[in-house]
Order: structure tokens, then sequence, then C-alpha cells
């Protein structure tokens, strides 16, 4: 089943690639969405797909960037259908 999910990452995460790699991987799971640097150095993702592919990605996220999380809070919702590719956000 589609789900969304939406995760803030907090620590040593803006400047080191996450959000290019975030995109990366969405882009080989096949998820939309979208992720931003915060103005208070986290990042936040907000991401479309069946939940099997989402889970799948915040793995290798976390395989990916492991020693530059601090903390990650995670949030399910229903799914809405409204992206259509992974962006970054500016």
């Amino acid at each position: 089943m589609k789900k969304v999910l939406h995760a803030y990452y907090s620590g040593r995460v803006q400047g080191v690639g996450f959000r290019f790699t975030a995109q990366r991987i969405a882009g080989e799971l096949k998820i939309t969405g979208w992720a931003r640097n915060l103005g208070d150095g986290r990042v936040e993702i907000k991401a479309e797909a069946e939940e099997g592919n989402l889970q799948n990605f915040l793995s290798q996220i976390n395989n990916s960037f492991n020693r530059y999380i601090q903390d990650t809070e995670i949030n399910w919702e229903p799914a809405t259908g409204e992206f259509r590719d992974f962006r970054i956000r500016f």
C-alpha cells in the first residue's frame, strides 16, 4: 500500500550531499516527493511510494549517513498522489 513518509533528520546533515543522495536513491526505488534543507540545520524529506520501498529508502539513507545523523523524526501519512518525481527544494 502506498504511503507518505515525512522525515526530519538532524545532526551534521547539511553540506554532505544528503539531499542529492536521497534524490538518487528515490529515483532508483521509484519514490516521488522532495528533500530540502531547513534553516535550523535539519533536512526535511517528504516521500511517497509503496511502504516497502520507503522502508528500503530509510535503510539506505541511514546506511549512507549514519555517522552524520544525530536524530530522526519519522511520521507516516496517507498517500496523496501529489508528487510526480523526487526533487530537491531550495
